[in-house]
C-alpha cells in the first residue's frame, strides 16, 4: 500500500453550527409515552379492539331493527344467522327462549355494562385520589386515622359488602354503581397516599411551601399531577375487575334487573340452556372474556410507555 501524503490533507477546524445543534428533538413526557405507546402492537390493538366494542355498543342498538325487549315468540331459539320471513331481518347470533334477538340484546348488555363499569371506576378514581392526597400529605395522626377507616372496609370481604348493599338498595344500573364504588376506592386511596408520600419532600415542593403556597394547591398543582401515570395504568386495570364484578353480580341474580340486559344476565340466561343452545353462553362469555383481556394487555402496555425508565 503507498503511503498517503500529508499536503493532500486540509484541516478545516472545527463546525461551530453543528456543534451547537440538539440531535434529538425535544419532547414532552406524555408525546414521549403516546409514541412509545404507538410501537407497542398488542397494546393498540387491544385499544382498537376496546374502540370497536364501545362504539358497537353505542351505535349497533339504535340503528337495529329490533329493541332490546322484543318478543318474536313465532321463532323461538332460532339458530344464528336465522332470516325472518315475516320482516327479511337477519339474527346474526339467533333468538332465545321469548324470541328476542340475542345480536341487539348483546349490544344493549354491553352498553350498560361498559357504563357501569367505566362510571363506578371513575367514581372511585375521584373517591380515591383525594382521600389518598389529603391523607398522603397531611401524614401523622390524621394519616394514621385515615388508614385504619380504609384497613376496617378492606377486612371484611369485598363481594360481602356489594352484596349487602345490592340486598338494601332497590336494583338498578345506579345501584350497582354505588354498590362497587363504596368499596372499591381503597385501593386507588393507598396507591395515591404512597405515590404522595414518596413525592411531597421533593424539592420543588419544599420550594412551594416556602413561598407560601396553601396545602390545597400543592396537592392539586404539584403532587397529584406527578402520580396520574400510575392513576391511568391503575384506573386501566381496574376496569376489567368491575367488568367483570358486574357480570358475577348480574349472574348471580344480584345485578341488573329485567327486562334490562348486561353481559352477566345473558351470561346467565345462556347457561341454562347450554346443552341444547351453547352459543348463547359462548357469545356473551367471549365478549366479557375480551374486553377485559383488552383492557389488561393495554394497561400493560400503558405501564411500560409511561415509565421513565424504559425511555431510550
Amino acid at each position: 500500500m503507498s503511503k498517503i501524503e500529508k499536503n493532500r490533507f486540509e484541516w478545516v477546524g472545527a463546525n461551530a453550527a453543528e456543534s451547537e445543534t440538539i440531535s434529538r428533538p425535544s419532547t414532552s413526557y406524555w408525546k414521549d409515552a403516546m409514541h412509545r405507546l404507538s410501537k407497542n402492537k398488542a397494546a393498540m390493538t387491544c385499544l382498537f379492539i376496546i374502540i370497536i366494542i364501545t362504539l358497537c355498543a353505542i351505535f349497533i342498538p339504535i340503528f337495529s331493527p329490533y329493541t332490546m325487549s322484543e318478543q318474536h315468540l313465532t321463532h323461538t331459539y332460532a339458530p344464528m344467522g336465522f332470516k325472518d320471513s315475516t320482516d327479511g331481518h337477519l339474527h346474526l347470533f339467533g333468538t332465545d327462549t321469548l324470541g328476542r334477538d340475542i345480536f341487539t340484546r348483546i349490544w344493549y348488555g354491553a352498553r350498560i355494562s361498559l357504563f357501569i363499569s367505566f362510571t363506578a371506576v371513575f367514581v372511585c378514581f375521584f373517591i380515591g385520589v383525594i382521600y389518598g392526597g389529603i391523607s398522603g400529605y397531611l401524614g401523622g395522626a390524621v394519616d394514621n386515622v385515615m388508614m385504619r377507616i380504609i384497613e376496617i372496609i378492606n377486612g371484611i370481604p369485598y363481594l360481602i359488602i356489594v352484596v349487602l348493599l345490592m340486598m338494601v338498595i332497590p336494583p338498578g344500573v345506579y345501584t350497582m354503581v354505588i354498590a362497587y364504588a363504596a368499596v372499591g376506592w381503597t385501593g386507588m386511596a393507598r396507591l395515591v397516599r404512597g405515590q404522595i408520600m414518596s413525592l411531597k419532600q421533593q424539592d420543588y415542593v419544599v420550594a412551594a411551601k416556602v413561598m407560601g403556597a396553601k396545602p390545597s394547591r400543592i396537592i392539586a398543582k404539584h403532587l397529584l399531577p406527578n402520580t396520574l401515570s400510575v392513576v391511568i395504568v391503575n384506573i386501566t386495570l381496574a376496569i376489567p375487575s368491575a367488568i367483570f364484578t358486574e357480570a358475577f353480580l348480574s349472574y348471580i341474580g344480584l345485578g341488573v334487573p329485567v327486562p334490562l340486559a348486561s353481559w352477566g344476565t345473558l351470561a346467565n340466561e345462556g347457561s341454562r340452556v347450554f346443552q341444547m343452545y351453547p352459543s348463547q353462553l359462548i357469545i356473551p362469555a367471549i365478549c366479557i372474556s375480551l374486553t377485559m383481556l383488552s383492557f389488561n394487555l393495554l394497561g400493560d402496555g400503558l405501564r411500560d410507555a409511561l415509565d421513565p425508565k424504559l425511555r431510550r
